[in-house]
């Protein structure tokens, strides 16, 4: 420790061993030591004294749709990332889509990395998107440092971005194999979506009646037997369907390379309290049935489903539609997670140290940051600090996303984030951000 510049004490630090009183020391950005609570700080050190709020990890979110550049109306990288920072996570992985151009060949990666460069309040990454068209251009991503590619199973919902078959799935899938990288999956199938009643108007039992659990538990079905032929590695992408967990884990008492995400939509909203014509509330796979969540909750105990992502993926507020069948599709949660999830985590009984697994651990496990997901020597000195006991009402005006409209408006969460700290710089503390200090992320070769 007698290099450290930095030494950060708390009673509740959350580390691989479990939580304790310790003191964090910190040099050039990194661990250097995890130590007894009453360490001696070394000279020229300085000391942050949490006293009882918890230290842990920042948050590691794989899944957030940044939309920039393109559709930066929508969302940006500024906005994005400070959101991020306000809800205690520190790295994200930005989706292939909605932005314009996609993040499906080389140059638009380098485009991407372009804009958000001196944008990023966290470290960014970028995920690369796998079309009919482009297997010719995944092989030169991968060498790029993208963390793996998305794939739809079924409509998008952007024209730029069509699906894949189980002909082209396949084809993409031996391919990705080929070099050992991931294929991340939007699992619905197109057939069950087009035999679904399509009422549309302002009924949310209309809309989910659309979007029924047997498309999400084909697909899944599907892309299992792709994975298991093809030796793949895959994931799952925002699980919603409780009927699609017996699969999955018997996929991976088989061996099968397959992991699964879900959000924190699914865990804490029900269908049965989504008001008609709400859409803030619409996402697609969609907020399902309270039994539903019982069982995801269950899986997330025993370890069907891996980890907890927000999938953030906001549009102007003139999309939100009062019609659930016209009005985009997506929920804006980066900054309200960790509270959300951790409010009903609680109350369920499980810790806050499940809560670092989920949403931090094996979220940076997924994807290969071997330096995030964990207080320990040797990764980045990246921290949320929280008041786990203290509540806070949602204010959409007190959100830091580009387009405030959110669909916890109203609730009363657990769990303030004090400060944020990034490579041993506090980038957020009480509202207030410094300039950007994010870097730009790729996979390790």
């Amino acid at each position: 420790m007698s290099d450290a510049e930095l030494v950060l004490r708390s009673t509740r630090v959350i580390t691989p061993e479990g939580t304790r009183a310790a003191s964090v020391a910190v040099a050039a950005g990194t661990i250097t030591a995890v130590l007894p609570h009453d360490a001696d700080v070394p000279p020229g050190a300085r000391l942050e004294d949490l006293g009882d709020d918890v230290l842990l990890p920042g948050l590691v979110d794989t899944h957030v749709h940044v939309n920039d550049p393109g559709r930066t109306e929508w969302e940006g990288f500024w906005t994005a990332t400070r959101a991020a920072a306000a809800g205690g996570i520190t790295t994200l992985v930005d989706m292939p889509l909605n932005s314009l151009p996609p993040t499906t060949t080389v140059d638009h990666l380098r485009t991407k990395r372009e804009v958000a460069a001196d944008k990023a309040h966290i470290d960014v990454g970028f995920w690369g998107g796998a079309l009919p068209d482009n297997v010719k251009d995944l092989r030169p991503l991968h060498d790029a440092g993208v963390f793996g590619f998305k794939a739809f199973l079924s409509p998008s919902g952007v024209d730029e971005f069509p699906h894949l078959d189980q002909d082209r799935l396949a084809r993409s899938l031996a391919e990705i194999a080929g070099f050992g990288g991931l294929l991340i999956v939007h699992a619905e199938d197109p057939h069950h979506l087009d035999a679904a009643p399509q009422q549309g108007g302002p009924r949310y039992a209309d809309f989910l009646a659309s979007r029924p659990r047997d498309a999400e538990d084909t697909a899944v079905a599907n892309l299992i037997a792709q994975a298991k032929r093809l030796h793949a590695r895959v994931h799952v992408l925002h699980l919603s369907s409780s009927d699609a967990l017996p699969l999955i884990a018997a996929a991976k008492a088989e061996g099968v390379r397959i992991t699964v995400e879900t959000c924190p939509h699914y865990l804490t909203l029900t269908a049965e309290e989504v008001p008609d014509g709400a859409s803030e509330f619409k996402c697609c796979p969609p907020i399902r049935e309270a039994a539903n969540q019982d069982l995801l909750w269950q899986a997330l105990a025993d370890g069907t489903i891996d980890c907890v992502v927000t999938d953030h993926s906001p549009s102007t507020a003139d999309l939100k539609t009062g019609d659930f069948a016209t009005a985009w599709g997506g929920i804006s949660g980066l900054q309200l997670s960790l509270p959300a999830v951790w409010t009903e985590a609680r109350r369920r009984g499980h810790g806050l140290e499940d809560v670092v697994r989920w949403m931090s651990t094996r979220t940076a496990a997924l994807v290969g940051l071997d330096r995030k997901g964990a207080i320990e020597a040797g990764r980045d000195a990246d921290f949320a600090v929280l008041a786990p006991d203290d509540t806070f009402t949602v204010d959409p005006a007190a959100l830091q996303h580009r387009n405030r409209v959110t669909a916890y408006a109203g609730r009363t969460l657990y769990g303030v984030v004090k400060s944020t700290w990034l490579r041993g710089e506090r980038i957020v503390a009480d509202g207030e951000f410094t300039d950007p200090k994010g870097r730009l992320l790729t996979r390790a070769h």
